[in-house]
This record gives structure tokens, sequence and C-alpha cells, in this order.
């Protein structure tokens, strides 16, 4: 598809603009400590709309509209858990993390439990990031594609390339401060494609809800109490597990509580960030359902490819691409590329840090200079950058890279919450027995998410449990048995076991 020259002259605009916006910031004198955390002087607002944008990929973009316009709104039951995990996370994570003094969001699990445990969540994290931004990088450059018509190797190079550049010489302060601008341009997008599909319905706006209430695209899905499918409660118990280990253990989140200039902001910056997301996907989820109101009004504009199942998360690209006006076109664009740019440029400096203050600096030159470290973190950024392009090059033909990425992810991170419950909860004890408990863990993640693809249909070692369930068991093993262990060692010395309550 060829894009009018006003779109693309809009696009290239944008994306020429935040590059140079977030290379500025390399031009001030910068320490490592700028790099990392932006000296503890970044707004809390600011902070809020980059945690927002990191939590919005373009995963969320495109798939969120897919999703509520193939079925309804049983997705938004995710959100409804945000309030309880923003609410644990200013209550205990915000100021834990504060008072420890530290960039690494594992330096808590150290004191705890030893260098392996933060070793361990670290690399957990890094492998967690290369998938992340590999997946993000290649998911974002399927619509790239079909609306610039692009080689999808070549967007993937391309969208790395620009991330990395301001990345790597900007530091936080340029990933913060571009994402506070792709945070606005995202919500603009989404609000101008819902003020153009109310314009553009036959009857009027009431049209759009008619034909959606006669369709129940509004459900938040079934009732019953299922965990071996999208029900309701599935959701809403996966998305309170997957939103504490986000906002409660995710360097990507707790770089930015320990970059705000006070405990107060830190904590202001939190909600801002997280409960946004909801009024956001909202909007995400009302476009797919809108969408689906305006094609069925006006059946003839969809082409016939994208009326066929497992075709919903194309319906918005060429949405974007044939019926918006010139200019707006170019706008959604840079829309959809603001929203994997955030997210991928926040990975790229988190994992920087922790290369350096978890590895680098703690096994390999612990009295590394400041102009080592500052030198570190930006080859550290470079390279973190630089295979994630070869990770999502490699994403390139798999068959389901969404179902791919949600696989590594569960694995590589699902062990890590239930390690800082533990550390939490017995934080009197002085070393909880928690070795035993993580190998089963990791081992009841590995089942959970691995045995659909090991074993068949009806086998009796098959996980039946949806997939998304990984973290909740994952977590809730290791707490369980590393609390058990914990007890029956210190019952055989003869001491009770202390929890934070004690």
């Amino acid at each position: 598809m060829q894009l009018p020259l006003i779109d693309l002259v809009v696009f290239f605009v944008y994306l020429l603009g935040i590059i140079l916006f977030g290379v500025s910031f390399s031009f001030k004198g910068r320490t490592s400590n700028d790099f990392q955390t932006g000296g503890g002087r970044l707004p809390a607002w600011a902070l809020g709309m980059s945690i927002f944008a990191t939590y919005v990929s373009s995963i969320s973009f495109l798939a969120l509209p897919g999703n509520a316009y193939q079925s309804n709104w049983n997705v938004f039951v995710f959100g409804i858990s945000i309030p309880i995990a923003a609410y644990m996370a200013v209550r205990y994570f915000v100021p834990l993390y504060r008072s420890l003094r530290s960039e690494s969001a594992y330096f808590y699990l150290e004191e705890r439990f030893g260098p392996w445990a933060r070793t361990y969540a670290s690399v957990c994290y890094l492998l967690t990031q290369l998938a992340r931004m590999g997946a993000i990088m290649y998911l974002l450059a399927l619509p790239m594609h079909a609306l610039l018509g692009w080689d999808v190797g070549l967007i993937i190079v391309v969208t790395g390339v620009s991330v990395i550049l301001y990345s790597m010489l900007g530091g936080i302060e340029a990933v913060v401060w571009t994402d506070a601008v792709q945070a606005v341009l995202l919500i603009a997008g989404a609000i101008a494609c819902i003020v153009v599909i109310f314009v553009s319905m036959p009857e009027g706006p009431a049209q759009v809800f008619s034909i959606a209430m006669e369709n129940q695209k509004f459900s938040l899905g079934s009732m019953d109490l299922d965990f071996t499918t999208s029900t309701f409660w599935m959701v809403l118990v996966y998305g309170l597990f997957i939103n504490l280990q986000n906002f409660g253990v995710d360097q990507s989140y707790v770089q930015r509580y320990v970059s705000a200039r006070t405990d107060a902001e830190a904590k202001k910056s939190t909600l801002l960030g997280s409960l946004l997301y909801i009024p956001v996907s909202f909007l995400f989820l009302f476009i797919g359902t809108a969408l689906y109101s305006f094609y069925q009004a006006n059946p003839e504009n969809l082409p016939a490819e994208l009326q066929l199942s497992g075709n919903a998360d194309k319906v918005f690209p060429h949405f974007i691409a044939s019926e918006l006006p010139l200019g707006l076109t170019g706008l959604l664009i840079a829309s959809v590329f603001a929203a994997g740019m955030s997210t991928v440029s926040t990975s790229i400096n988190s994992s920087a840090t922790l290369l350096l203050s978890d590895h680098y600096q703690r096994y390999i030159n612990p009295q590394i200079s400041e102009k080592q470290s500052l030198r570190f973190l930006r080859i550290a950024s470079l390279t973190m950058g630089g295979l994630s392009v070869l990770v999502g090059l490699a994403f390139n033909g798999v068959s389901s890279a969404l179902e791919a990425w949600w696989a590594l992810s569960s694995i590589f991170s699902g062990g890590i919450l239930g390690l800082f419950f533990l550390g939490l909860i017995l934080n009197k004890t002085k070393k909880p027995n928690v070795i035993p408990a993580m190998i089963v863990g990791v081992l009841a993640i590995a089942w959970v998410s691995l045995s659909p693809v090991l074993f068949s249909e009806g086998s009796i070692f098959r996980s039946q449990l949806h997939t998304n369930m990984t973290i909740v068991v994952g977590t809730m093993t290791i707490f369980l048995l590393g609390f058990l262990f914990t007890w029956l060692v210190q019952k055989e010395n003869g001491k009770p076991i202390k929890s934070s309550s004690d």
C-alpha cells in the first residue's frame, strides 16, 4: 500500500524529531548516576507518563482493538486488577526501593537470600527483556509492513537503530522525556480514531452502541469459576499477579521509582502511570468495538480477506491506512511506532543498568571509575539493543510470535515475584530456605507453559490450566514451599518462624 506523501512526511518528521529530542540529552554533562536515575531529579508527571508508555507497547496498541473487534471486553478485566497492584506497590515496594538507595531492583534479593538470588533474578530479567524487545519489534513490523510496504526486517532494523541511538546517548532522561511525548501522541491518536469512526457512521454515533449491544460486544466474559479458559476470574487473577510483578519487582518500573525527587513524588508517578492504563485501555477496546460496528454498517469497506477469522489484528491497521483523513494516517502510524519505541527504550536502559550494577561492578570491576561506568552503560545499551534486533529478526517466520513471547516471558520471569513475597513476609528470618522451592517452582512454571507443546491432548501430564496461569502457579509454588521449608528448618533448630507482622 502506497501512503500519500503528506502522511509519510508526518511520520518521518515525528521519527526524526523524537530521535533528535532524545539525543539532545547527551550534550549536557552526564554522570553514570544521571544515565541510570536522572540524578533523582525527574518530575513525577514525566515519570508517570513514562511508566504508562512502558506499560503500553505496540502489542497493546494493536492487540486490544483486535481482541475487542473479534470477541468482547474480557481483557478489560486485566485492568480492573491494576488498582490493587498499584496500592501494593505504593504501600510496600516504592518505600522499600527508595530506602535501599540502589539502582538495581534485585539488590534487595541479595540482602535477603544472598548473591545467587540477585544474579538469578537479574539474568531472568535480561533474558525476558531480550525476548520482549524482539517480540515487540517484530509484531510492530507486521502492521508497518502492511501500511508502508517496507520489508519486515528493514522495519525491525530501523526501529532498533532509532531507539538505540537516543537510549545509548541520552540515558534515562532521554527515555523518560521521549516516553512522555510518545504517551501523549498515543492517547491523541486513539481519541482521533474514535472521533473519525463516530462521524463516519451512517446513522450517527449512537449506531456504534446499538450494533455493539446487539452482538454483546461489551461482555466481560464468562463468570464461571474456571481457570482453564479465559473467564472473568481467570483474567482477574492473572492480571493481579502480572501487575504485582510489573509494579512490584520489574526493573523497568523500579528504576523510575528511584529517579523521582522525593518519596511522595515516586508514589504519585506510580499511581499516575499505572491507573492511566485503565481509561486508555478502555479507549483501545472501544476502538475495536467501534470498528466492529463501523464495518457492520459499511461491509463494503472491509476487504474479504480481513473478514476471515484470525485476521482481527489487521483490521485496525487497515482502518488507519484507508479511512483516516490525510495527515492523520501519518500521525497514527507515528503512534504505533511510539508505542513500540517507548517500551524498547525503557528495556535497553534498564538492562544496561543491571549489567553494570548486578554483574560488571558486582563481579568483575568493583572499583570501576565514573568515566568507565558511563562508557560501560553506553556499550551495554548498544549491545542489548543490537541483540534485541537480532531476536526480532529471529522471530520473523515464527507461526505465532505473540504466543512465543508469552511462553518465554512466563519461563524467564514467573518465579521472581515469589522470591520477593518470601523476602518481605519473612523479613525477620535471617536466611529463608528458598533454593529447593525455587527449583520446584521453576519446574512448575515449565510444566504449565510447555506441557501443551510437549504432551498431546488428553495426556495426564498435560496441564489443563490456561497458559496465563503460569505466573500464578510459579509464584505460589515458590512462596508456599519456601515458607514451608523455612518453617521446618526453624522448627528443627528450635526457633519459631518470624514474619513481617511479628
